[in-house]
């Protein structure tokens, strides 16, 4: 008989909100977490399956054999068509590495940190979802403190992104990191037990 499949919570949550900081909170835990943003950089890398497909469409972003992520964040910035194009190439090799990673797993809860989670559908595929929030003020002083952000770029972020009321509305579960990191690591405990 098989074991039993892992309870699969969806993470996500907009521009310095904390998502990257609650995943690690998990991952101390001893949850196994799929990170998109860390399968996207694989695939961008020397040898990733991404690197062919991206460099047909975006040339100019085919760097030392790997996409250099700044230089096609500004090819789609001057056309919008081309993250279509992109995308179309992506997501189905993010697709196929999420699918692997919860093959793997046999832990009893797993976390998948998915910024685009509810832009992309992918939420209604998973058990739960949780979303990381902060009140709009925090949210905008943590990213302008990153560096090379300017509130130009941040706008432009915002405007690709779900706003936080529409994610908060469709999230089975909320956590609010604006209370410091203890705060949002007894959350984070809170959750698992709730979830175990």
């Amino acid at each position: 008989m098989s074991p039993p499949r892992p309870f699969r919570l969806g993470l996500t949550g907009s521009i310095a909100m904390g998502k990257s900081t609650t995943a690690q909170m998990f991952r101390d835990a001893g949850v196994p977490v799929w990170d998109a943003d860390a399968t996207v950089h694989r695939l961008y890398g020397a040898g990733g399956a991404a690197v062919g497909p991206v460099a047909a469409v975006a040339p100019q972003a085919l760097r030392n054999k790997a996409i250099n992520r700044e230089i096609l964040a500004t090819l789609i910035r001057q056309d919008a068509n081309l993250l279509h194009k992109i995308e179309a190439v992506v997501h189905p090799l993010v697709q196929a590495d999420r699918e692997a990673f919860l093959a793997a797993q046999t832990a009893p809860l797993v976390l998948l940190d998915i910024p685009l989670l509810f832009e992309t559908g992918v939420g209604k595929t998973l058990d739960a979802t949780l979303v990381v929030t902060a009140p709009p003020e925090v949210q905008r002083q943590r990213a302008l403190e990153r560096p090379g952000m300017t509130p130009e770029r941040l706008d432009h972020i915002l405007s690709r992104q779900l706003p936080d009321a529409e994610k908060r509305a469709r999230a089975d579960y909320i956590l609010d990191t604006s209370q410091g990191l203890e705060a949002a690591r007894a959350q984070v405990q809170t959750l698992l037990e709730q979830l175990g």
